[in-house]
């Protein structure tokens, strides 16, 4: 039998040969393609497959619809990893109540979508965790924050600094976010899971559809979601010129029950106000059943496609 000093030092050597191994996948996936294939798979297969289930990222995950897509990923795959993140972890009740549950399955991290820094640490640490991702879903975004931000009837009422927090959170943030996992799904794919390729999903909302304003106002909110879905659709272009192994889509929750809508719910149709656990299992059917050819496209909670 081996010394426990050999076995530590044999322990070392393999995490030594881990990370070097998953920073080569990650080298090689962002340089030429005449890096070559063969070189990829010696460096990345492993890295990939060894996540049976997938590893989904959740960014904006404390509460709401965040933190009921963490909710049923975890329990509708008893193999999938989940990172979750937020502004303040240790305050996010609903998550920690979810880490007690899935202690294995389940990773907590920090991060603003106001601070960069933030999505740079949180990237770097899932690369340090797991080495790759194949889903990130954006699910942050703000509408109304009391003696701050309100949705404008009119234009006498538009001011910059809604319309700069508003861009910051809804459209700024969440590409940034995307900007930083980008060489992460690149080195995941669709492994470890049932689909082809890696999928970036962003909550937008169908009033940041132009062809679709008929009511006007709200010029903050909508616009920063138009601004979103033109930044996602640029992004998912390159990917497909770059053949990365990864989909864009956008996605309209419809009205849910949720503390963003709860201010003006008093209006919604009557059928109309969706509960989370509804419109996530929704979501998550036009995630898992993503073609190549739905890369860009911005969906409505029950599949329907949305104007631009």
């Amino acid at each position: 039998m081996e010394s426990g000093d050999g076995i530590a030092t044999q322990m070392r050597q393999l995490r030594n040969w881990e990370n070097w191994r998953i920073a080569m996948c990650l080298a090689v996936s962002s340089s030429s393609p005449m890096m070559g294939s063969m070189r990829r798979a010696f460096f990345c297969s492993s890295a990939a497959l060894r996540w049976e289930g997938g590893v989904s990222m959740v960014q904006g995950a404390s509460r709401g619809i965040g933190l009921e897509f963490v909710r049923q990923l975890l329990e509708k795959n008893d193999k999938e990893h989940v990172i979750a993140t937020c502004r303040n972890p240790d305050g996010a009740t609903g998550l920690l109540d979810l880490k007690k549950k899935f202690m294995e399955r389940l990773n907590l991290l920090q991060l603003d979508v106001t601070k960069e820094s933030t999505i740079e640490a949180a990237a770097t640490s899932v690369r340090e965790s797991y080495g790759s991702l194949n889903m990130l879903i954006n699910a942050s975004g703000i509408l109304s924050i009391p003696d701050v931000l309100q949705p404008e009837t009119t234009l006498t009422k538009v001011e910059k600094s809604s319309l700069l927090l508003a861009y910051e959170v809804n459209a700024i943030g969440p590409v940034l976010v995307i900007k930083h996992m980008w060489p992460l799904l690149k080195v995941g794919g669709g492994s470890g899971t049932e689909r082809k390729h890696a999928v970036v999903a962003s909550l937008s909302a169908r009033v940041g559809s132009i062809g679709d304003n008929r009511l006007g106002g709200w010029h903050s909110y909508r616009a920063s979601k138009t601004a979103l879905n033109q930044l996602t659709k640029t992004i998912s272009v390159e990917f497909a010129r770059k053949k990365d192994p990864i989909i864009c889509i956008l996605l309209h929750p419809g009205t849910v029950d949720t503390d963003l809508s709860r201010p003006f719910q008093r209006n919604v149709p009557k059928g109309k106000l969706f509960t989370k656990e509804f419109s996530v299992q929704n979501l998550l059917s036009i995630i898992d059943n993503a073609k190549s050819s739905d890369n860009g496209k911005f969906f409505a909670w029950d599949g329907q496609e949305i104007p631009w």
